[in-house]
């Protein structure tokens, strides 16, 4: 009986750590290996033998970002992270654009999903009527996507005033962007 037990705690035990060590999960704290607490001068650590390429456009005194590309090591491109505060090595990550699939939630959510998927896993906190898209916001993950207002019945394509519910953006409607904000 003991061995039994012992067998058991074990396997629980394998499976959480297995859990927690995934490089592509995606939940309230991290995107696979980049935590909220992580620096961007501590991103080459974090991701060792991919590709960190930044971005800086314009300048500290005008409208600027210091965005920063993550691809993996065949070059395919898996996130854009934009720092809290821009050209300080010493800031965090404060949004995240999930560009790979492998990236997802435990429920499955990544950016390949249909909208149909998120409701079905998740309770939408709000949804954004803006020029070309509804942003959806997911409040429990800190995260929120956005659905081209191609992909939405052509009463509301041309308009910013009207509220989207959920029940109005088609089930098969694709994500055009998710990102995690922090």
């Amino acid at each position: 009986m003991k061995r039994l037990s012992l067998l058991a705690c074990l396997t629980i035990s394998l499976l959480s750590c297995d859990r927690d060590s995934d490089p592509f999960l995606i939940d309230t704290t991290r995107v696979g290996s980049l935590t909220k607490e992580i620096q961007i001068n501590q991103l080459d650590s974090v991701f060792k033998g991919d590709s960190i390429v930044r971005k800086n456009s314009g300048n500290q005194f005008f409208n600027s970002t210091s965005e920063i590309e993550i691809f993996d090591k065949d070059g395919k491109p898996l996130l854009i992270l934009e720092p809290i505060q821009q050209f300080d090595s010493t800031s965090t990550v404060g949004y995240i654009q999930i560009m790979d699939s492998r990236f997802q939630t435990a429920k499955g959510l990544n950016n390949a999903s249909t909208f149909g998927e998120v409701v079905k896993n998740y309770e939408i906190s709000r949804i954004e009527n803006t020029l070309n898209s509804a942003v959806v916001f997911i409040d429990e993950l800190n995260l929120y996507l956005t659905i081209d207002k191609k992909d939405l019945p052509a009463s509301l394509r041309y308009d910013t005033d009207s509220r989207i519910s959920a029940s109005q953006i088609p089930d098969d409607a694709k994500i055009k962007y998710l990102m995690v904000s922090w």
